[in-house]
């Protein structure tokens, strides 16, 4: 009998111990510690199709930590953006719906003088039908910023062949040549007939030297390394001097005979008269022709009319000067009037 009811008093206790343990567990308290994490278990490779999926570029990366950065991440403060990348600045938009523009640029590797104008150089055919080159000869000159003008209107660009010793009266206009993007060459020191027996090769050499030179102290750098024989007149001797020093030479397929020109209308007849039976090529201007000046809108705007494209030229690298005629034509620089550059004081506003 107390066997039994020992076991039955043992029953009754271990019945109050579970349902405390119980209790005990199940209520929440609020002293009770936080529940201990666990590492997560590594997720199963990605099927193939969702890797790929993954992996596309636009998916866009939004942090990335590393083991170090996980574990202060709690206390660390959040970090900084990635400071923007610096705005590109755009080119310039044309202002003129119409503009007869630019078709293409070219670029050209000058080693060993290549030639180019159909007159004389016939070895580089690079322009196609209906596509023209517009040059200039003879500036820098008070009727070159007309020209500029003219150019602009029309968002196109063109070849200077700028004289040296007309540089030094007009330094500042030759800038604004280079200021609107147009490529500059050079065209002798004094535009002295190369080919004249009255020059022996050294003074050939000199004239070839000194002008570009001289468009260097203008500009403050190195010009093209393109050449323009005055009169278009070259020896055998000039031809190979300039092959020696890597300048390319430029004759013509178009010439506006803008010297003889009486009027703005007779340039651009001759102009668009010639185009119309070469169908494309260099045309030869001068920007020191007043009526060269007055005829360009209208001539630009008969090349837009006709179907023509201009291409421009420019050089793979700018020619380096040599250092003798650098210091020559310093000791020969005109004192240069400070202030508002020429055209800003004296402007034409009637003819």
């Amino acid at each position: 009998m107390r066997s039994a009811l020992g076991l039955m008093l043992a029953s009754v206790v271990a019945a109050i111990v579970i349902a405390g343990v119980w209790f005990w567990t199940s209520s929440p308290r609020a002293d009770a510690a936080p529940p201990q994490t666990t590492a997560a278990a590594k997720a199963d490779p990605l099927p193939a199709a969702a890797a790929k999926q993954a992996a596309r570029d636009d998916v866009e990366t939004t942090a990335a930590l590393s083991k170090r950065a996980d574990a202060a991440q709690a206390t660390a403060p959040a970090a900084a953006p990635a400071p923007a990348p610096a705005p590109v600045t755009a080119a310039p938009r044309c202002a003129n719906p119409d503009a007869l523009g630019i078709s293409r640029t070219v670029v050209v590797d000058t080693t060993g003088g290549p030639g180019f104008g159909f007159l004389q150089y016939k070895q580089y055919d690079f322009l196609t039908d209906k596509e023209v080159v517009l040059t200039f000869d003879d500036g820098p000159w008070p009727t070159t910023p007309a020209v500029l003008k003219a150019l602009a209107d029309e968002c196109t660009k063109a070849v200077f062949f700028p004289i040296g010793l007309h540089t030094t009266y007009h330094p500042d206009i030759l800038r604004q040549v280079a200021a609107a993007g147009h490529t500059i060459g050079a065209h002798t020191w004094s535009h002295a007939h190369l080919a004249s027996k009255k020059l022996t090769e050294q003074q050939a050499k000199d004239e070839i030297e000194k002008g570009f030179s001289a468009v260097k102290l203008a500009l403050g750098a190195n010009p093209a390394p393109f050449f323009r024989f005055p009169a278009l007149a070259h020896t055998p001797a000039t031809t190979a001097y300039l092959g020696t020093r890597n300048i390319a030479m430029f004759s013509v397929d178009v010439d506006s005979n803008d010297f003889k020109s009486k009027s703005s209308d007779e340039v651009t007849n001759n102009v668009m008269t010639k185009l119309d039976k070469e169908h494309k090529g260099i045309i030869l201007m001068h920007d020191l022709q007043k009526h060269t000046a007055q005829a360009l809108p209208t001539l630009l705007r008969k090349l837009k009319a006709g179907g023509y494209k201009v291409v421009w030229m420019k050089a793979k690298t700018q020619i380096e000067t040599l250092p003798e005629y650098d210091a020559m034509m310093a000791k020969t620089e005109k004192p240069i009037a400070t202030g508002r550059p020429i055209g800003n004081v004296v402007q034409t506003i009637a003819d």
